[in-house]
């Protein structure tokens, strides 16, 4: 039995590429079961995000193997060899082990270190849970790789530190202020950044947020999922001074919130402090408010400093993470290993109480047709010891005829005869 990972990812195509070989929500039931028909396929798990398609499997036999399961992908997808082939990748056994826990750790994600992959690779193998789609070996590689994405995540930094726009602002804010669960947040925009901004913040207890965007539906579709106010831009001259926190990323080509808009605000809040972040390129905020007292404003640049200062931090955890990987993956490996030797055992086992049960048939017949109990005995007894001891007597002969002194060792070991 081996373990293969076969797949496509950012590092190795473009998107262009990568959305032809992607398995949307509608097709992986039926790829799963497709999957399974291929030979020596016993158990499969696909993983398919915006950066990577990936087909996780156990197989039988590696024979033929490659290229049947490229040429079913290719099929699968209406794309030729010649234009995927270039971009994939194969892995097998501890390569495949140690890729899996680097996926699901973030070691191999665009970003380094984001924790959505570990999700989506547990949306994956509860898909291939639901279609019976999984092997015991690959069932068990999953569970560790997610035992081994927590470790990471327990043990390294590798997710302490800030390397988006939108979780640098949110970063930056927590810094500021001690606690951000009672403040009041005003978000200018509704795009993909403050969505994410929004979130961030839900996420630490934010209890009160305002959006204002320009169009008012956008807003609301964001508002209701964070449990946020909407109010139009027209709004913020009036609504200002309620804010702690401003943070603000749209497309306009003008700035929204000018230094006079700031002035007013801070006069009806008596100079308590007020934090903006400018996260839009050209910027939303007149850059002289920096001037006013008690307001502190931070752009775009100021959080790549940040984002550029945490991503090195991130690379050095990341090293450690490398480790943990190295060592889980051999650890995994071990367990995989000693799989082989059940089945062995099992199969030798099966083999002496067959013996043993096919010479007491015999025996008890005997004694039953008046033979003398204590030759049917004796005989039994000489009887077995040959049959059990025939193959490993012709192991040692065979060995010591080849002079093959190593193996000759490790059949006396086997044997239990070094340990007299």
């Amino acid at each position: 039995m081996t373990l293969l990972a076969l797949g496509i990812n950012h590092k190795t195509a473009p998107v262009a590429l990568r959305e032809r070989v992607a398995f949307g929500p509608e097709k992986i039931d039926h790829a799963l079961e497709e999957l399974l028909k291929q030979p020596q396929v016993s158990g499969g798990v696909v993983l398919s995000t915006c950066n990577r398609t990936e087909l996780y499997l156990s197989l039988e036999s590696q024979e033929q193997a490659q290229e049947q399961l490229i040429q079913w992908l290719c099929k699968f997808h209406n794309i030729t060899d010649k234009d995927l082939k270039p971009s994939l990748y194969w892995h097998e056994g501890d390569r495949a082990v140690s890729h899996l826990m680097r996926v699901a750790s973030g070691l191999d994600s665009l970003v380094l270190g984001e924790p959505q992959i570990l999700g989506q690779v547990k949306k994956a193998f509860a898909l291939s849970q639901d279609n019976h789609s999984l092997s015991s070996e690959l069932e068990r590689l999953f569970q560790k790789s997610f035992s081994v994405a927590k470790r990471i995540r327990t043990e390294t930094e590798i997710g302490a530190n800030a390397v988006s726009v939108a979780f640098a602002a949110c970063t930056l804010a927590r810094q500021i202020f001690e606690s951000l669960k009672h403040l009041n947040i005003l978000l200018v925009g509704a795009g993909e950044t403050i969505e994410l901004v929004a979130r961030h913040l839900r996420e630490h207890g934010v209890q009160k947020m305002m959006i204002a965007n320009r169009s008012r539906e956008r807003a609301e579709l964001l508002a209701n999922e964070v449990n946020a106010e909407v109010i139009t831009l027209s709004d913020i001259d009036t609504r200002l001074a309620q804010a702690d926190i401003v943070i603000s990323s749209t497309a306009s080509p003008l700035p929204i919130i000018g230094k006079g808009m700031v002035e007013r605000a801070m006069k009806v809040r008596r100079s308590k402090p007020m934090l903006l972040i400018d996260i839009a390129v050209p910027r939303d905020i007149e850059p002289d408010i920096e001037k006013l007292r008690d307001v502190y404003l931070y752009t775009v640049d100021d959080l790549e400093s940040i984002i550029q200062q945490n991503l090195a931090q991130r690379k050095a955890a990341a090293v450690e993470a490398e480790f943990i990987v190295e060592q889980e993956s051999s650890h995994f490996m071990d367990w995989l290993r000693s799989q082989a030797a059940v089945s062995t055992i099992r199969d030798y086992r099966a083999q002496a109480e067959a013996i043993r049960a096919g010479m007491t048939e015999k025996a008890l017949a005997a004694i039953s047709q008046g033979a003398d109990p204590e030759q049917v005995i004796t005989q039994l007894t000489q009887q077995l010891t040959n049959r059990l001891i025939h193959a490993p007597t012709k192991s040692l002969q065979q060995a010591a005829g080849d002079g093959d002194l190593e193996r000759l060792n490790l059949l006396r070991d086997s044997l239990g005869l070094n340990h007299q």
